[in-house]
């Protein structure tokens, strides 16, 4: 089930409000802060922490089922999407990314398979990343741009299956992103996030006009 995306970005503060517009909870705050890394989790708000000189390594958002996390860069820049999976789909698609001869690190907490189209893949196991209150709340659909041909079929292979249905691929000369994202969720407003992102809401399973 695709559950998470992440972005490197230099609005760290404008990307948190916006999600939190949306009716998303800030989890986690990881920041370096004088030489250590350092928790600054709400209850603390950006009032508390904006003055202070913070190289933010991820900001954690939730709702539902989906999952969005964020941290400090320059630029913005589209990092990886993120699919939940059992053990066993978890192995068998590390053995088919290997054969691809894809780069696969695996630790404890989650797996990352790095792909040629510049993102990368996680999986992950662990059911404690996502919030179970909202379990309506998920992504339907996502569209990525990628600047070369192929990925669709590539994620058919991973996964077994057509993943058409949750991804869809635009291949233009155009930076490798996310361009929308559709969460079933009413309470969405059809919007874009500051990096760029369309997201969208549906309804009684159609899509939100």
């Amino acid at each position: 089930m695709l559950f998470h995306y992440h972005f490197w970005t230099p609005l760290l503060e404008e990307t948190e409000r916006y999600y939190a517009s949306q009716g998303f909870k800030t989890h986690l705050r990881i920041g370096k802060y004088k030489g250590d890394f350092v928790t600054f989790n709400p209850p603390l708000t950006w009032d508390d922490i904006r003055d202070k000189e913070i190289l933010f390594r991820i900001i954690e958002m939730r709702k539902g089922i989906v999952n969005i996390t964020f941290g400090f860069g320059k630029e913005i820049i589209f990092d990886h999407i993120g699919f939940l999976v059992e053990q066993s789909e978890h192995d068998q698609i590390c053995e088919k990314a290997i054969k691809m001869e894809w780069k696969v690190n695996i630790d404890e907490r989650r797996t990352f398979i790095t792909t040629p189209y510049q993102f990368r893949i996680e999986l992950q196991t662990h059911l404690d990343v996502i919030d179970y209150n909202q379990d309506e709340i998920l992504i339907q659909q996502m569209v990525l741009n990628t600047r070369q041909t192929g990925l669709e079929e590539d994620l058919a292979f991973l996964f077994g299956k057509d993943q058409k249905l949750e991804i869809q691929v635009l291949t233009e000369n155009q930076p490798v992103t996310i361009r929308e994202v559709v969460i079933t969720d009413p309470c969405i407003q059809n919007s874009q996030d500051p990096n760029g992102v369309k997201v969208m809401r549906t309804l009684r399973g159609k899509l939100a006009t």
